[in-house]
Formats: C-alpha cells, sequence, structure tokens
C-alpha cells in the first residue's frame, strides 16, 4: 500500500535544505520580537536566546536521528504515531498547519506595513494581496523553485546580520561612527544591571525567544523532497544550530552592548540605528528591504510547510483524498492553493478588525505568539518520540553515524524546560491570550480526532 501513495519528488539540494532551515528560524521574530523579549529581561536576553538555543540543540539532534533512518515528507508526525500514539502524529501534523497559516497571516501583516516605508499610499489589503499570489505561484511552481527563492531570502537575511554583527563590533572595539570613542559593553549591566527584570522578566522571555526559533524542524518536511536527505540531514543540523546561536545572540549582543536597553524603544528599529551609526546612508531603506524579506521568507515557508502536512493528512486518511493530488510538476497544488487561501482570510479578517477598532492596534504580536504552543507540539512530539524509539529498537543505533548525545538527559531537560516556558506564559498577561488560543486548538484537535476514529470504526 504504501507504493500506491503519492510521492513527491526529490529535487531539494543539500545547501537548500540548510538555507530553507536557517531562514525559517531568521525571520520576523528576530527582527520584530527582539525589542519585546529585551524589554522583558534586559541584557540578560542574551542568556535567554543561549537557554532555549540548548532546547533547540536536543530538538534537532533527536530529529536528526530519526530522520536519517527514515526521511519523508512531515516524518515527525509518522515518529508521533508510531513511537507514542495515532493521535500525537495527527495533533502534530494539525498543529504545523495551523501554526504555519499563523506565521503567514502575521508575515503578510507586517508585509504590508513594511511596504508602506515606500508607498504610504498603497492600500494595505492590495500589498497582502499581491504577496500571497506572488507567493503562491512561487509555490506552484515546484519544490525546486521554492527551495531557491527561500534560499536567495535566507542568504539576504544572513548577510545583513553577518554585517551588522561585524560593524556592531567595530562600535564596540573602535568607536567606528563614535568618533573614534569605543563603546565598550558597559550597557550590558550600567542601567540597572544584567537581569533587568529578574527570574520573571527572564522566565517571560523565553515564550518569544521559543516562538522565533520555531521552523527549524522544517528540515523533518523537506527531507521528502531531498534529492540525498541522509547527506543533508546530518550537514544542515550540525552547521544550522550554530549558525542560529550566532547570529541571533551575536545580534542582540550588538544590540544591548551599544544602545541602553531601557532606551531601545525610542531609538526605532535598533538594526537601523546600527547601520545609522556608522554612517550608512538610507540605512532604513535597507532594513526594511530585509525585514521585508524576512517576512516574505516566512510566509514562503508557511505555505510550503503547511501545505506538505495537508498533503500528508489527505495521504494517511484523515482529510479528503483531493488534498493529496498533484501537479504535472509533482507539487500538491490543491493543498498549496487551499493554505494559501487560509492565509488570505486571515489577512482580510485582520484587516477589517483594524479598521474598525484601535483595539487591535497591537495585533501582530497576539497573532504571532498565538502560533508559540502549536508550534511546540512537534518539539514535544520529536523529543518523545526519540526517547521511545530508543527504547524500542536500540539494534537500529548499532553504528548509527548521527546519535543524540547525553540521552536521556538532554531528552528530560528540554521536555521540562518547553513544559515551564508554557506554564510562564500563563502567567505573563501579554501571552496569556495566545497561549489560551493555543490550548483550544488542541483540545478542537482531541474533539475531531476522536470524531475521525468514530468515523473510522463505523
Amino acid at each position: 500500500m504504501e507504493d500506491n501513495k503519492p510521492k513527491l519528488s526529490r529535487t531539494m539540494t543539500p545547501g537548500q535544505m540548510e538555507m530553507i532551515a536557517i531562514g525559517g528560524t531568521i525571520g520576523s521574530g528576530l527582527f520584530m520580537g527582539a525589542t519585546s523579549t529585551i524589554k522583558w529581561t534586559g541584557p540578560s536576553v542574551l542568556l535567554a536566546y543561549a537557554f532555549v538555543g540548548i532546547i533547540l540543540y536536543a530538538v534537532m539532534r533527536a530529529l536528526g536521528e530519526m530522520v536519517y533512518l527514515n526521511p519523508g515528507t512531515g516524518s515527525f508526525a509518522d515518529y508521533g504515531s508510531k513511537y507514542i500514539n495515532p493521535f500525537a502524529g495527527y495533533l502534530v501534523k494539525w498543529s504545523n498547519v495551523f501554526q504555519f497559516i499563523i506565521v503567514g497571516i502575521s508575515d503578510i501583516i507586517a508585509m504590508s506595513e513594511y511596504l508602506n516605508y515606500w508607498w504610504p499610499n498603497l492600500p494595505d489589503w492590495l500589498s497582502g494581496i499581491v504577496m500571497i499570489i506572488i507567493l503562491t505561484l512561487a509555490n506552484l511552481v515546484s519544490a525546486k523553485a521554492y527551495g531557491q527563492l527561500e534560499s536567495w531570502f535566507a542568504m539576504i537575511k544572513v548577510a545583513t546580520i553577518i554585517v551588522m554583527i561585524i560593524l556592531g563590533l567595530l562600535v564596540i572595539t573602535i568607536g567606528l561612527g563614535n568618533n573614534w570613542h569605543p563603546v565598550g559593553i558597559s550597557n550590558l549591566w550600567s542601567h540597572g544591571g544584567f537581569f533587568t527584570g529578574g527570574l520573571t522578566g527572564f522566565l517571560f522571555s523565553l515564550s518569544v525567544i521559543a516562538g522565533s526559533y520555531q521552523g527549524v524542524e522544517l528540515l523533518g518536511i523537506t527531507a521528502g523532497e531531498s534529492a540525498s536527505p541522509q547527506k543533508a540531514i546530518v550537514k544542515s543540523v550540525r552547521s544550522v544550530i550554530w549558525r542560529i546561536l550566532i547570529f541571533y545572540i551575536g545580534a542582540i549582543f550588538v544590540i544591548v552592548s551599544i544602545y541602553p536597553w531601557n532606551q531601545l524603544s525610542s531609538v526605532g528599529s535598533p538594526f537601523v540605528q546600527t547601520f545609522t551609526k556608522v554612517g550608512i546612508t538610507g540605512a532604513a531603506g535597507i532594513i526594511n528591504f530585509v525585514v521585508l524579506t524576512a517576512a516574505l521568507s516566512g510566509a514562503n515557508s508557511g505555505i510550503y510547510s503547511a501545505s506538505r502536512m495537508l498533503f500528508k493528512l489527505s495521504v494517511d486518511g484523515e482529510v479528503p483524498a483531493y488534498f493529496k493530488r498533484l501537479s504535472k510538476r509533482i507539487v500538491p497544488n490543491v493543498a498549496i492553493i487551499t493554505i494559501a487561501f487560509w492565509i488570505f482570510a486571515g489577512f482580510i479578517v485582520n484587516y477589517i478588525l483594524t479598521a474598525v477598532s484601535s483595539g487591535t492596534a497591537n495585533l501582530f504580536v497576539m497573532v504571532y505568539s498565538s502560533s508559540v504552543l502549536p508550534g511546540m507540539v512537534p518539539w514535544f512530539v520529536i523529543l518523545l518520540s526519540e526517547h521511545n524509539f530508543r527504547k524500542q529498537h536500540p539494534e537500529r543505533l548499532v553504528d548509527h553515524p548521527f546519535q543524540m548525545p547525553l540521552f536521556p538527559g538532554l531528552n528530560y531537560f528540554a521536555l521540562i524546560s518547553l513544559t515551564v516556558i508554557l506554564i510562564c506564559m500563563f502567567f505573563n498577561p501579554d501571552t496569556r491570550v495566545s497561549v489560551s488560543i493555543g490550548v483550544v486548538f488542541v483540545v478542537i484537535i482531541w474533539l475531531a480526532y476522536r470524531v475521525h476514529v468514530y468515523r473510522q470504526s463505523k
């Protein structure tokens, strides 16, 4: 039966997979979320990013160990069904669909704002529609075209962050742009100390940071369309984790060293200010282009990932069969168009709500953070699946070249940490509504699963 299921073509290169994983995590969460996390915890946000980075490392090594043996589209959903229970796999698939639809909506919202920088009279609804059409067409062409587009998006973001880190270090060490008076790193402790938000602020920042890192598990989806999945997985997991940590922690280090953390809200974008400080004219336009690219990348990945999971749901008989239809270019065109439509519908609803009520001004943060809990579901399932996989199949680990280190201690650390982050979200007024939306989503999916099982039994 497995051979009769529709299969996607393996046209994506290891390099594209690597850039997709990097690009999937370096997006609006860094460019738009950094100021919020710094506000909560001050300079200690550096430790917060490193702490969540350890969780990310555990998740990726657990995923890499299993995907190496069984690479396929949405493979971590299969692991959930096989090594935990069928509901775990079902929940992962729908969580991934929900998460990336929400990410797509929030990134389209962000894109319409960025385009207003150059065209202030351009209606938000029009720019949103144009962007959705462009991204939908890119996904319909082929998986290789998606990979190429996402690679370019990722390279633009990565290059910008590297240049910013280098310039920032020059400002800190030799005073470039500061009349050759080194800024130093005293801002890390001179304005209320290193832990300005205390333990509470530190814990509150972890949820936004976790949301920023979500998307790296795209490797477990792109594996089904990779030309050489084993090679790509090993290379990507080993390099992606450290690159992401360097980009995030490096960029945040430069920001909180150059600027007092409590003045960041008044300087505008710290990325813009860093380039402006060293005399780069047009810095605002450059950074606006980069964050536009970041939002395009996020929405592009959202359409890709959610459509592949919707395709997998159909292949597994959990949604109607027409979602598994493949076009002549071997892409799930019905699933792609469906996901793009849901993103479009969410964007229009946001536009209407914003137009009729001033109370939705901070809607981006609320919409974006409502994806955090569904986005954590794959992380929980990957860690639990890998734990059970080792218990059930110790023989498959003999001569395995890419085993997860520090097992099972690293699994337990990551699982407990993720649980603490979720609990803290209920105590934070800024994230309480968002995590509550995530809980309601999980309950709805559980009810839908019970209905599905009942129908299957009939």
